[in-house]
């Protein structure tokens, strides 16, 4: 028997060759329905050659669910069709989409344009059970998962009902966390659940709006009237790319220098030879003395220096790979971080600029 929860039960039925190992598709569908305050609480992939199987899971939708989503490839549609026609006693609109009296059926194709978007399904489950999510973003930079967990265990807690939804993204230490609740919640609810992720994560967050990281730093650069330049080295000028993104950069952004080689370094920031030879470009010394050598105390207040390993290998040194160090100078007074990063070589060099640009934002708030 179907259980009427606050949306009625979802199913989702995915038909595709057995031999596909590539999910992309359904898990961007169940990602973007999340993002809209909706949650399957079944997901099926059946191979569209065994129409046992097919039938048996259509059946089993009609049963004990209120809403099926069905993603198969468009030369299904009519025999799909013809079954749930056969079954619920409805055809499919233009958009693909079947009322049944007790069950809603959405068609959606994965080898071709839809008509029918995730935008169109909220709003059809929306209306038939008179519901409405509104939502709220807290980003956040490298957050230990656990002390996360935490933070959203304790904010949900705070929600009646199970009222919210969290749907948390992680892009290269770049956090994503969206609150999606039912516009009737409580507005105090809202607020403490909320605050509750911040007090769990000050240390680590740097927006309670959906802005980028790259986007917050900039605009508090303008607010401090600071100008900043980069110096990089593994990073390969990816910190500057990301600052010169946001629209108005030009107004604090002075320049960029990718000192990648040890004479570079030397030459155009008068990192001394003895350090490179001693301690080596990978080193807290080396990342101190390229954020000095920025430091002019005119043109620019900021200075970021990046300097690492991003591997596969370890540049002949006997140093890991993802070894790391940061840093970052405001009107001269510069502080190092170290960093062991792990993975391949582009996630080593996009986490350090993500921590990078987070570590120069909270130096300057």
């Amino acid at each position: 028997m179907k259980s009427a929860g606050t949306h009625g039960k979802i199913c989702l039925i995915a038909l595709d060759n057995k031999r596909n190992t590539d999910l992309s598709a359904v898990s961007s569908l169940i990602s973007s329905l999340a993002k809209r305050g909706y949650y399957c609480d079944k997901i099926s992939k059946v191979a569209f050659n065994r129409s046992e199987d097919i039938v048996n899971a259509f059946e089993e939708g009609i049963k004990n669910y209120d809403n099926i989503i069905i993603l198969c490839p468009l030369s299904m549609q009519n025999t799909i069709g013809d079954f749930f026609c056969s079954r619920l006693g409805s055809s499919f609109d233009a958009l693909g989409v079947m009322n049944g009296v007790d069950t809603t059926v959405f068609m959606l194709f994965d080898n071709c344009e839809n008509r029918l978007k995730t935008d169109d399904i909220k709003k059809i489950l929306d209306g038939k059970y008179n519901l409405k999510y509104d939502s709220t973003v807290v980003r956040a930079v490298g957050a230990p998962k656990k002390l996360l967990e935490e933070a959203l265990k304790k904010a949900s807690k705070l929600f009646p009902d199970g009222g919210a939804f969290f749907n948390v993204t992680n892009v290269y230490d770049d956090i994503r966390i969206e609150i999606v609740y039912d516009s009737a919640t409580p507005k105090i609810s809202l607020d403490e659940g909320v605050r509750e992720i911040v007090k769990i994560l000050s240390d680590y967050i740097y927006a309670l709006e959906d802005i980028t990281l790259a986007e917050q730093l900039i605009r508090l650069l303008k607010l401090r009237r600071m100008k900043i330049c980069t110096a990089e080295s593994f990073t390969g000028g990816g910190v500057g790319k990301k600052l010169v993104s946001v629209s108005g950069a030009s107004e604090v952004y002075c320049e960029g220098l990718n000192t990648y080689s040890n004479s570079s370094k030397t030459a155009r920031l008068g990192v001394s030879e003895l350090t490179l030879s001693q301690r080596g470009a990978v080193s807290a010394e080396t990342a101190y003395q390229m954020a000095e050598g920025l430091s002019d105390g005119k043109t620019c207040n900021v200075a970021v220096s990046t300097t690492g390993i991003a591997g596969p290998k370890s540049d002949n040194t006997s140093k890991p790979v993802g070894l790391a160090f940061i840093g970052v100078g405001v009107d001269g007074d510069i502080s190092v971080y170290k960093f062991n990063f792990h993975g391949d070589r582009k996630t080593i060099t996009e986490t350090a600029i993500n921590h990078a640009l987070f570590l120069t934002y909270k130096k300057l708030k």
